[in-house]
């Protein structure tokens, strides 16, 4: 059996990888193929391949890059032990990436899967932004159990364009000006991406992956008269340990992440720098993927309310 190298193992195609680990595109766009992203859960693809340049990109994450890249984040394995694992698949299942044609290279791809190389149609442009009211916006936020005036508190209703075609949608904004954009249909955020902070002057800081969580944790908590902590969104798992050095001015730090692979690993991660400092908060919604999926499933009156708060 011989083994593969790396660079062998960035020419297979992508797309009938993804296959052959059972993740399909939802859609197809040109050469962008749209996946539900195999390295979390969402309901929103929000997971591309470009397979001209046989490359990925996962929004959500902020995270992209080539086949290795892919492979050792999906299974949590070193370099080697993909390369392991690829060389033992039946030769019919994968295909190689066509080479380039002599005399006419591709030119390499930008950072994060090629997201530079878009064209200027599929930048996300922000038109306008104003308090929410839009009805369909505030049927989804009553479907993801967030109260219309803890929204309002902290997001904006954005027009944006995309591909030539406006759009409207719930907006977020974090700490350099974009923002992270949301619908019933929508996922994706403008630039620049950044994470958000919430000053509350306190000592202790809780840490949320979307801003939905961070929303969930508001409402929950919307009974309190005074700040519980200080609030980071990441807005997106790539800046967990960028912001580290915020993390440990705080003596406590409360993980509020997902409990998807991802998010228990970065949780897994922290306890690991220091198991006194940073707390685990998780197993309050244990059983579900993060905390507002949590919060829609549980309908509670205002003592409980109340009383989760206190726990949270």
């Amino acid at each position: 059996m011989k083994k593969l190298i790396c660079a062998e193992a960035k020419q297979i195609d992508l797309v009938e990888y993804l296959a052959s680990l059972g993740h399909h595109p939802q859609k197809v766009r040109n050469q962008d193929y749209w996946y539900l992203s195999p390295l979390r859960e969402e309901k929103t693809p929000s997971f591309k391949v470009n397979r001209r340049l046989n490359v990925w990109y996962d929004h959500g994450m902020g995270k992209g890059g080539d086949l290795v890249d892919f492979g050792t984040l999906y299974f949590n394995c070193t370099v080697a032990d993909l390369l392991q694992r690829l060389s033992q698949q039946p030769a019919p299942a994968l295909s190689f990436h066509p080479h380039p044609v002599p005399g006419n290279p591709p030119k390499a791809p930008a950072s994060f899967a090629g997201e530079k190389k878009d064209t200027p149609d599929s930048k996300i442009v922000v038109l306008d932004t104003r308090p929410l009211a839009e009805q369909p916006l505030l049927d989804y936020l009553q479907k993801r159990s967030i109260p219309l005036e803890i929204a309002n508190r902290f997001c904006r209703e954005v027009d944006f364009l995309l591909y030539g075609k406006k759009h409207t949608v719930i907006g977020f904004p974090n700490n350099a000006g974009g923002y992270e954009l949301r619908s019933e249909n929508f996922k994706g955020s403008s630039v620049p991406k950044d994470v958000t902070f919430i000053d509350n002057r306190t000592e202790q800081i809780a840490v949320f992956e979307g801003f939905f969580s961070f929303l969930s944790f508001q409402t929950i908590n919307r009974n309190q008269q005074a700040p519980l902590t200080n609030c980071l969104i990441l807005n997106s798992l790539s800046f967990f340990e960028k912001c580290r050095p915020l993390m440990e001015q705080y003596r406590h730090v409360h993980l509020i992440l997902d409990r998807d692979n991802a998010g228990m690993n970065r949780t897994r991660q922290a306890l690991e720098w220091d198991g006194n400092k940073y707390i685990d908060r998780s197993d309050f919604y244990h059983g579900h993927k993060d905390l507002n999926d949590w919060l829609i499933h549980h309908h509670y009156s205002q003592r409980e309310s109340q009383r989760i708060g206190r726990r949270l």
